[in-house]
């Protein structure tokens, strides 16, 4: 039994409460000494610790996913598990990513695969230092919102509706949305007042809603 705690505490945050994960490894450990030949002469831990491994395994594919990866590696997943368990009993030791493609048919490749998606049954802690004590986290390299995305945006939406627009709304809508114009300067520059000038942007606003909504054909 300290042997299965100790298993089940080596798998601890990764989704599963430790409590839960000491609960299969002690069914692991049952179904161990079920299974058990002593006849076959070999020592009952090097039998029954990949088996309460596997158990372990069969608990977090089950029902430890925080993050589900695509049902491939899944399936692949509970594959490669079994063919470790299988491989350790039979060699003594932890099988390469290669011996475990070669038992199931599978490339190493995808053996790598499936071992890299460890992550996804608990996500590195933003928090987590990348480094050396006081260095940077995982937050500190992250992105962050870029108001540049909604003006490419807009921009790739407006530009063929802006176009199509007559010579004297382009002026104003460039005057006021490229120059930074205000409604005063602009009226000065086209030869109308300033409140001429909110009419013509308020018309100018209708229109291209207008073209939003119901765009013209092309």
């Amino acid at each position: 039994m300290p042997v299965a705690r100790r298993l089940a505490r080596h798998y601890a945050g990764r989704g599963l409460s430790v409590s839960d994960l000491e609960q299969v490894a002690y069914l692991g450990l049952v179904a161990a000494a079920r299974r058990y030949d002593p006849d076959r002469g070999d020592d009952f831990l090097a039998f029954a610790v990949p088996t309460v491994k596997g158990e372990l395994r069969k608990a977090f594919r089950d029902g430890g996913w925080m993050v589900r990866p695509p049902r491939r590696l899944q399936e692949l997943q509970a594959r490669v598990w079994s063919a470790e368990t299988e491989l350790e009993q039979a060699l003594g030791r932890s099988p390469t990513p290669q011996e475990v493609a070669d038992h199931i048919g599978v490339s190493s490749d995808d053996v790598l695969e499936v071992l890299s998606i460890d992550g996804c049954f608990a996500p590195s802690s933003l928090d987590l230092p990348l480094g050396e004590e006081g260095s940077a986290t995982l937050a500190d390299r992250q992105g962050e919102f870029d108001a540049g995305f909604a003006s490419s945006e807009a921009r790739t939406v407006l530009g063929p509706l802006v176009r199509r627009l007559g010579k004297r709304d382009r002026t104003i809508i460039e005057l006021r949305f490229f120059r930074g114009w205000t409604q005063k300067q602009i009226g000065d520059e086209i030869g109308v007042t300033q409140m001429q000038v909110s009419r013509l942007l308020s018309r100018i606003f209708a229109e291209l809603r207008t073209q939003l909504v119901d765009p013209p054909a092309a």
